[in-house]
């Protein structure tokens, strides 16, 4: 697999990147709203923040396997149920394929839709997740060309990133989302009303901030997420030597209407098709909001090869 070591060490590189970023946008969200808020708490809220930061990393790195298949509902796989051994056997020869040191825990998720996505730290704390409407509709060279994209995903360290990223963005969701009932009811007003006109306009651009904080949070995990889909394509195609097979999985996986509202917006960059079915588009705007390229483009590259 030529050239995938510096793919790796890029990925970790992002990782780095994000958690840094992270930790960052959790400070300066906890000054804006303690200077807005009351500033002698500003200390006391970024100590609070700074800890956050770390738990919320420290989640992240070690437990994004477990947090996103609960969040998704997946379950372990059953060697008993034969579309699911089925499964289970692919992905122990696609491992065979690509080298791994371990073999990525199978699991599925009960859903109609045709969806999958691979997480985990590391090759050694794994997994790989597919839909039930995914085993009955594809057949056995379309699976394992959905699964050897998924694998690709493992292999050159995506899971780590992208695991990261979600449960961050995630953290960043729900800690705007307490901070803003804090400012608007827990008293935030008092300061408003006894300070002067400049400090009502630091509080409105602390609310302001945390309102759109998840907003620029989702927009750097979904830059994050595109362009990898083509370079897990291309994995896919030199572990199989088969480009036909992921090439008609993406026809039938676009061609599907069944959604999963379930999934929240933080995960959908994790799987290989949007959740709800968003289109990606081919304008400016468009593509900078999508989480996937337009399957029509992975296509395309597909028959190219």
């Amino acid at each position: 697999m030529y050239g995938f070591e510096a793919q790796i060490t890029a990925n970790k590189l992002k990782t780095f990147w994000v958690v840094l970023g992270f930790t960052l946008f959790i400070l300066i969200l906890g000054y804006t709203v303690g200077e807005a808020y009351s500033p002698d708490l500003t200390y006391v809220i970024l100590t609070g923040c700074f800890i956050f930061s770390i738990f919320g990393t420290g989640l992240g790195y070690w437990y994004s396997d477990s947090i996103i298949t609960k969040m998704v509902g997946a379950r372990p796989a059953n060697p008993h149920v034969y579309k699911e051994r089925y499964l289970i056997d692919t992905i122990e020869g696609l491992v065979l394929s690509c080298g791994l040191p371990a073999i990525p825990r199978a699991y599925v998720i009960d859903s109609p839709a045709m969806n999958a996505f691979a997480t985990g730290r590391d090759p050694e704390h794994s997994l790989i997740a597919v839909t039930t409407g995914l085993l009955e509709a594809l057949d056995r060279q379309e699976l394992e060309g959905v699964l050897a994209h998924e694998m690709s995903h493992i292999y050159n360290r995506d899971i780590l990133l992208m695991g990261v990223a979600a449960v961050l963005v995630g953290g960043i969701a729900m800690f705007s989302h307490v901070m803003v009932r804090v400012f608007l009811y827990g008293g935030g007003g008092r300061r408003r009303n006894n300070d002067s006109g400049g400090s009502g306009g630091l509080a409105i651009i602390g609310l302001v901030f945390l309102i759109l904080a998840p907003i620029f949070a989702n927009l750097l995990n979904l830059m994050l997420s595109r362009k990898r889909e083509f370079l897990a394509d291309a994995t896919a195609v030199k572990l199989t030597r088969n480009p036909e097979g992921l090439k008609l999985a993406l026809q039938k996986i676009s061609g599907s209407t069944e959604k999963m509202p379930e999934v929240e917006q933080e995960l959908s960059a994790l799987f290989i098709d949007h959740p709800q079915k968003k289109k990606s588009g081919h304008g400016g705007l468009a593509v900078l909001l999508a989480t996937h390229p337009p399957i029509e483009s992975r296509i395309a590259a597909l028959e190219k090869m």
